[in-house]
């Protein structure tokens, strides 16, 4: 049964957020206790488990009173959840070893999942009882856990579901799609559609600007200063939401017509070594979109084709395979010099990708042969309505 997880704001009373930034708090001060409590004795060669650090935290909880309060689920998870993956991901080598947690960065807490109850838009958590949320929970099954966490000003409840199996979607009609990514357009497609990107934070730059130069005016920790950094929480809430909600259009409207999928290998990292292009490439956050194209497609089984790195889609002629040396980025329009074709630079590319995505998905036949399934005859129409649209005479 897969576990899927829908994230959903809360519409908390005041009491509710004074409740849940106290948890924040107290698994902040749990995760932080253990954390040093590990720090130590690893520089005595001595390594401490999860449950080790968990009973010496309760021990020293004892010596506070405010902490009786408490909902002491919070405090294990902090310890046995989440410091524990910290810990693994650090022996294991995929992070960094771990650091201690602030007050107001990414403050979350994990509470007991098995008293939780959601009807409708209402969801009943520990100690606190029911909240009230802006929709309701998309998935039905078992809870397996829920963790509520703070963005800027909204409260949200990341509710994970162990749900049913569900019929596959029948793709086999639908065409595989190549999708270039970029800058200018979010995303091209090999049939020739394109999603904008809304580059957010060049609509709002200003507007942060401003509001960082008055944060910057205030005595820090004063009352004025702490109003003035929500409001600055907001603007980068605000321009989040809106990248997000364009990845999530985009990327819905892909998998919802796609057999397959052809994408390009993006090394992010690399990429923002550039430092003419790094803000416009952060803005556009391709990174994220590929990352959730290949989530839903996963979820709806269809096979996603990730090029080589250095597999140049832009470069190579996608009607006869010419590739050329040099591609300025200026140059928008691809010419080959050994076919005369001229197309469109990102279909161009989307196309490569395709064609690379359709060579994957095809299968062999009893006898060997390669079978072309009918989705690559919609491919190959549809193809054909993109060249004739897109070629001019050079």
């Amino acid at each position: 049964m897969p576990l899927r997880t829908h994230k959903i704001a809360l519409n908390p009373n005041n009491k509710q957020q004074n409740w849940f930034a106290q948890q924040c708090g107290y698994a902040r001060f749990a995760y932080n206790h253990a954390l040093a409590d590990f720090k130590a004795e690893l520089d005595k060669d001595n390594f401490l488990s999860a449950t080790e650090l968990n009973s010496r935290f309760n021990k020293t909880k004892k010596s506070y009173a405010w902490t009786k309060t408490q909902d002491q689920v919070v405090a294990n998870k902090s310890i046995f959840v989440h410091l524990s993956a910290a810990i693994a991901n650090w022996i294991g080598k995929r992070a960094k070893f771990p650091k201690y947690k602030k007050r107001g960065k990414k403050d979350a807490f994990t509470t007991n999942n098995q008293t939780v109850q959601v009807v409708g838009k209402r969801i009943k958590l520990p100690k606190i009882g029911w909240v009230s949320m802006f929709q309701e929970l998309r998935w039905t099954g078992k809870i397996m856990k829920v963790t509520v966490s703070r963005t800027a000003h909204r409260w949200f409840a990341s509710i994970t579901v162990d749900t049913e199996d569900t019929e596959t979607v029948d793709t086999s009609t639908h065409p595989v799609v190549g999708i270039d990514v970029g800058i200018n357009s979010l995303a091209t497609c090999s049939d020739g559609t394109q999603y904008d990107n809304p580059r957010p934070l060049k609509h709002f730059e200003n507007k942060l600007k401003r509001a960082h130069h008055r944060l910057s005016m205030r005595t820090k920790g004063s009352q004025n200063w702490i109003k003035q950094k929500w409001k600055v929480a907001r603007i980068h809430y605000k321009i989040a939401c809106i990248r997000a909600d364009a990845h999530h259009k985009a990327t819905t409207d892909i998998v919802n017509k796609a057999s397959g999928i052809g994408i390009e290998t993006l090394k992010v990292t690399n990429m923002l070594k550039n430092k003419k292009l790094a803000k416009a490439l952060s803005d556009s956050g391709l990174g994220a979109f590929l990352s959730k194209l290949k989530t839903k497609a996963e979820a709806r089984g269809i096979p996603v084709r990730e090029a080589s790195q250095f597999y140049a889609s832009s470069k190579t002629c996608s009607r006869c395979g010419h590739k050329k040396k040099d591609l300025a980025l200026s140059e928008r329009m691809y010419h080959c010099s050994e076919c005369g074709t001229s197309v469109d630079r990102d279909i161009n590319a989307a196309i490569n990708l395709r064609n690379l995505a359709v060579g994957h998905t095809e299968s062999l036949n009893a006898c060997g042969v390669r079978v072309r399934h009918h989705s690559d005859a919609v491919n190959a129409e549809a193809g054909k309505a993109v060249w004739q649209q897109q070629l001019l005479p050079i």
